[in-house]
């Protein structure tokens, strides 16, 4: 367990503490983009960003300090409440948070047999749990396609529980061509839809095999044009009387049947 000792209050870097002020403009996504730099907020999140060697500084409130003592190097900067409050998008913030490089560019890897797809993603809330899923399943890749929030976005690295570090998340402006690169990698491309011919619980024999699941927008599904595109529509079974599932849920219930399927015994 890392030693640490309070510091005293003149010891501490404030709001105006220029290494602070450059860390809080990485909550803005201009900001991330012109410094390669994110925030990492929380123990999980700092957890698996510091097992991948992306984290340049690491900033601890006193009491955050004295929760999460086992993430201490010695080599961490203790902020001021406020300061911390400045560095949060959260109400209440946690009292860790690293400062880490951009994620690695990513594509899908060789071999690949089950990859996430969410198409033009906006709520980071959801990229970051279906990023988690995908993770707890054990898929092989996330593809966020379209005009998808970025996934370094301090809600969706929050949300992923650090699992963003974990996985590859690919970024494709164009979703035909992320289709036509899934395809050409060798997974058959799987469309959610309400109206789909393929009922999930009689999709055994296709969930076998490499597959890519395309996940429409949380208001408006996924366009017919790329429904179109996949090799099969399917639709999950709904036996209560909700109209339909959020974005999250169902990628959940479709990445975990191919999971199921993917790694029968």
């Amino acid at each position: 367990m890392a030693q640490h000792s309070q510091r005293p209050a003149d010891q501490l870097f404030t709001e105006r503490t220029p290494r602070v002020v450059a860390a809080s403009k990485l909550l803005r996504a201009a900001g991330r983009r012109k410094a390669g730099r994110f925030l990492a907020e929380g123990s999980n999140a700092v957890t698996s960003a510091l097992r991948t060697g992306l984290v340049e500084e690491v900033f601890v409130t006193v009491d955050g300090a004295e929760r999460y003592p086992e993430l201490l190097t010695g080599r961490e900067a203790y902020v001021t409440d406020r300061a911390m409050r400045g560095l949060s998008d959260t109400v209440t913030p946690p009292g860790i948070v690293a400062v880490c490089r951009s994620l690695p560019e990513a594509g899908t890897p060789d071999g690949a047999r089950l990859v996430a797809v969410p198409v033009d993603v906006a709520e980071p809330g959801n990229a970051g749990t279906l990023i988690r899923v995908a993770d707890a399943v054990g898929a092989d890749a996330v593809v966020l396609a379209g005009d998808s929030v970025d996934p370094m976005n301090g809600k969706v690295v929050r949300a992923s529980a650090g699992s963003v570090f974990h996985l590859p998340i690919v970024q494709e402006r164009d979703p035909s061509a992320a289709i036509a690169g899934l395809r050409a990698a060798g997974l058959s491309v799987l469309a959610t839809a309400a109206d789909g011919e393929v009922v999930l619980d009689d999709a055994d024999d296709l969930l076998s095999g490499p597959v890519a699941w395309l996940f429409g927008n949380e208001a408006h599904g996924l366009p017919g044009e790329l429904q179109d595109l996949a090799d099969h529509r399917v639709r999950i079974p709904i036996r209560g009387r909700a109209e339909s599932l959020n974005l999250a849920t169902a990628a959940s219930i479709c990445l975990y049947a191919a999971s199921r399927v993917q790694n029968r015994s």
